[in-house]
């Protein structure tokens, strides 16, 4: 018996190491993410300075399956709706910012943390009715505002890792199959139990899952650049060949990875071939400083050695 599973051993490890290879990999590149819409505070497209030597993808902030008309709001089982400024963030908006950018992309993030100031908890009646309402409902809404992605931003749960990977991973999966969506994201940050959701999601569905938007500014204003530099390195192993981006946040907070902070980190990270991209929370706070560290971060992407 020891040899069989010797000779068992020999013949699996080239396989092993053949599919564990490129999940070890990191690449500079150009993407540049920023999230729009949510603060209700006016700002438009055409506001946000756009580097033309970058990869840039507008997100909208948000739409949730959560009911408009109540008070509080209550969960739909995945019937959508818009939860973003869309009385300025209109359909007509993003065509015209999209021919006017080539380098332009539009998505939109579902979940959140907060409706109305209460918690988003992401909420299924079953996972096919869940899945089916929500296709319908993302199509419509991607196809009338003329989106090219989603991005995955629940950040509470009412259901175990397992039924949320499902429901998300179906949910991507029929999306790309049917050409609806050209890209798809995930936003998790370092909790334990948002950890356990999408890295089961990753698990199982990583393939379809273009980009993860890990919300690094969460880890606290007492954050060193090194300390960033590790928190990413262990992302990295957390989900293994994913695209990961540096991020941080323009809001007034005290208690967030400091700007200045992030960004050295990313410049680390692109000296050290790791930094895919960048993006920030968000567009909307940025606004106010002038737009001064989204035209940053897009400049320090524009000198990426390789694009993808």
């Amino acid at each position: 018996m020891g040899s069989s599973k010797l000779i068992a051993v020999v013949l699996l490890l080239p396989a092993l190491l053949a599919f564990q290879a490129p999940m070890a990999t990191a690449a500079n590149s150009n993407l540049f993410r920023d999230y729009i819409g949510a603060i209700f505070n006016g700002v438009k497209f055409t506001d946000v300075p756009i580097n033309p030597k970058v990869r840039f993808h507008f997100i909208l902030a948000f739409i949730i399956d959560y009911t408009t008309a109540t008070d509080p709001p209550t969960p739909t089982n995945g019937k959508f709706n818009i939860f973003w400024q869309n009385n300025v963030l209109t359909p007509s908006a993003v065509a015209s910012i999209k021919q006017n950018n080539p380098n332009v992309r539009v998505a939109v993030s579902m979940g959140g943390a907060t409706v109305n100031d209460r918690p988003v908890f992401f909420n299924i009646t079953s996972v096919d009715s869940w899945v089916s309402n929500a296709i319908d409902s993302l199509t419509t809404i991607i196809q009338d505002n003329n989106l090219d992605g989603i991005d995955i931003d629940y950040e509470q749960f009412q259901v175990d890792p397992a039924t949320f990977a499902e429901c998300i991973g179906r949910l991507i999966t029929t999306l790309k199959s049917k050409g609806v969506i050209k890209f798809a994201s995930i936003a998790p940050f370092d909790n334990a139990d948002v950890q356990r959701h999408y890295q089961a999601l990753w698990a199982k569905y990583g393939a379809v899952i273009d980009y993860i938007n890990f919300q690094f500014y969460a880890y606290g204003a007492s954050t060193t650049e090194a300390q960033y530099v590790n928190f990413f390195n262990q992302q990295l192993v957390n989900y293994p060949g994913g695209n990961i981006l540096a991020s941080f946040t323009t809001a007034a907070t005290a208690t967030s990875v400091p700007i200045e902070t992030a960004l050295s980190a990313c410049r680390t990270l692109q000296k050290e071939g790791k930094l895919y991209g960048i993006f920030i929370w968000a567009a909307d706070h940025s606004r106010s400083q002038g737009f001064k560290y989204d035209t940053e971060a897009q400049a320090l992407l524009a000198n990426a050695t390789t694009s993808y």
